[in-house]
């Protein structure tokens, strides 16, 4: 048995096959059943028949440039896939060790990665970055065989936990926690917007581990226990026993079969709230759909990119998505945010790199403060236009609206707008028929948005308060940085003071706001966003049901008392223990005293 000891971050116990999850590279490990073996070692072979073809492309651009004298480096590229330490290798670990071929490849660069490092010959160490390179295109070229969303983790078995480097909240979006029944992180923290998630789905979570996802192998029964910080992996008869009966004698609320759902959530007292969902591909709608999305409050459309080649990225092939997911959620609505990239995201795409950026743009990186978003659009103008073409064309097939993300300030949302104009006017000069101009958004995720909140509300349609931005911009907080990741708090007065100047500034002008981020899935908040004068939010398709069975038995009134004495509070503990006071009383509705009854300006 070996023991590993990191921080509770949501109560529970599950047991179960560990699946490994790698972000960096994106990998996901599993056993798989002898009879599986055939299909994986097809879909092998099929990425290998891909990456060659799209390596003799590149070789053919190359030599048509002025760099023609490089297609050697391609050429041995495409020896490279058919090297029997690389592909070959993989196939022998897919068939002996009945893995799946992602793994496979992961592990036979790892091998052959260990060779090159072994020679002391300075050409043959830079070739490592070619295997690399190869190998990339290989596991990019599984994974479109394979899909994105929850098709991911399509061939995993029911009852699995999962053990990853970090579980990033647009990540754990896209898990099937029907066969997931908890997880394990090297990264992470109890405020980690994913602790949150887990929380609201009663998914028993234990983050901050270190090297879990190096020590656990796939397929190892592990046991989680989320109140004690404990991970047990391959643990003996007795204590998995004792873990198993602690594991059937917990409720599981949220897993219930799915039951048909009104269109909108109601609370107690009959305030309609829309719940509706993130995604990041058009086929992730039926998901939000089953979980009882009245729409998508943010489709992130960078990751249409991160999957997939410069090349096949046209106008068109946009059009299509957009229109299928507009389809798709109709009569529902389907809020788009352009394209959230930095500079060096989109050279990486448009130089057709094999292994696919990361479409998630952090704090701590480069980009998050960098050339990005609306402020990347002026000088990439042809990949902005094109998309701007596709969303105006698809708004035709259904309640479409535009989001800026990473606007701040009025001076950007009046180019933006301009921009689309423009992309209007270039459908027109085609000959296109053009509709009216979609409703217009702006995701207030920077203070300065959120300070001159009441200037944008003159020139936008809708907000969308992007909490994962603004709470971290706020504080000066990095939430991945295990260092001060602990300062990372959605309950600083800080924070929800500006929450409250944005929902007021909205409120003024009669402009609908949504708050966008798992700030929403969090039972505990709700009530208090509710309280502060929110009646729209978006969140992870699984985080639904748990929302609208707090909303249901929400009432305003109470919610609005609630608010108003945290926002007089000077401290997150403060605040904290606002809430526990409520979740205290039964249904959190119990009267209080004439000093509480005032309610917040955004409420009204």
């Amino acid at each position: 048995m070996h023991r590993l000891t990191g921080i509770g971050a949501s109560p529970g116990v599950a047991v179960g096959r560990a699946v490994l999850l790698m972000q960096s590279p994106l990998v996901l490990r599993f056993p798989i059943q002898p009879g599986q073996v055939p299909g994986e070692l097809a879909r092998l072979d099929d990425a290998c028949e891909r990456s060659r073809q799209e390596i003799r492309d590149i070789k053919a651009r190359v030599a048509r440039g002025a760099a023609s004298d490089l297609g050697y480096l391609f050429e041995a590229q495409l020896l490279m896939i058919d090297d029997p330490m690389l592909a070959a290798r993989a196939r022998e670990l897919v068939s002996g060790e009945l893995v799946n071929a992602e793994w496979a490849v992961q592990q036979a660069f790892e091998e052959l990665s260990s060779v090159f490092a072994a020679v002391e010959d300075p050409y043959l160490h830079e070739r490592r970055g070619d295997v690399a390179d190869v190998a990339g295109r290989l596991r990019m070229n599984l994974g479109r065989a394979r899909g994105r969303g929850v098709h991911l983790f399509r061939d995993v078995e029911e009852g699995s936990v999962l053990v990853a480097d970090e579980l990033t909240p647009s990540m754990a979006a896209q898990v099937d926690w029907r066969k997931i029944l908890g997880f394990a992180s090297d990264a992470g923290s109890p405020t980690h917007h994913t602790a949150i998630l887990a929380r609201s789905l009663h998914v028993p979570a234990v983050v901050g581990l270190g090297s879990a996802s190096r020590s656990v192998p796939p397929g190892a029964l592990v046991v989680i226990d989320g109140a004690s910080g404990e991970v047990l992996v391959d643990p003996p008869e007795d204590l998995l026993a004792e873990a198993r009966r602690r594991v059937t004698a917990r409720p599981r609320p949220g897993w219930e079969p799915p039951v048909p759902l009104r269109d909108t959530a109601l609370t107690a007292d009959g305030v309609p709230v829309a719940l509706e969902a993130n995604i990041e591909l058009p086929d992730d709608a039926a998901a939000a759909r089953s979980a009882g999305a009245t729409g998508i409050g943010l489709y992130r459309s960078e990751f249409l990119l991160a999957m997939t080649p410069a090349s096949a990225v046209t106008e068109d092939a946009q059009f299509a998505a957009y229109r299928a997911l507009a389809e798709a959620m109709a009569p529902g609505p389907v809020t788009v945010r352009t394209f959230d990239l930095d500079d060096s995201q989109v050279r990486s795409w448009e130089a057709g790199a094999a292994e696919p950026f990361d479409a998630r743009v952090t704090a701590g990186t480069s980009g998050a403060l960098g050339l990005r978003a609306v402020r990347l659009s002026p000088a990439m103008p042809e990949v902005f236009k094109a998309q701007l073409r596709a969303l105006l064309r698809a708004s035709r097939h259904g309640r479409l609206r535009i989001m800026f993300p990473f606007v701040s300030g009025v001076e950007q949302l009046r180019e933006a707008k301009a921009a689309l104009r423009e992309a209007a006017a270039e459908l027109e000069a085609r000959g296109e028929r053009v509709p009216p101009l979609p409703p217009i958004g702006v995701m207030i995720e920077i203070p300065s948005a959120a300070v001159t909140a009441d200037l944008l509300a003159r020139e936008a349609d809708f907000f969308s308060i992007g909490t994962n931005d603004l709470i971290q911009f706020s504080l000066a907080v990095d939430r991945t940085d295990a260092r001060v990741s602990r300062l990372f708090e959605p309950l600083h007065p800080a924070v929800l003071r500006t929450l409250r100047l944005i929902i007021r500034a909205a409120s003024r002008r009669r402009l609908p706001v949504s708050l966008c981020g798992e700030m929403a899935a969090d039972p505990d908040l709700l009530p208090l966003l509710v309280g502060l004068g929110l009646t729209s939010f978006s969140m992870s398709p699984t985080a639904i049901p748990g929302a609208r069975a707090v909303v249901e038995r929400l009432d305003t009134a109470a919610a609005r008392r609630l608010a108003s004495r945290a926002m007089r509070q000077a401290t997150v503990a403060d605040v904290a223990r606002c809430l526990a006071r409520r979740r205290a009383r039964p249904n959190g509705t119990t009267r209080q005293p004439a000093a509480d009854t005032g309610g917040t300006s955004g409420s009204r």
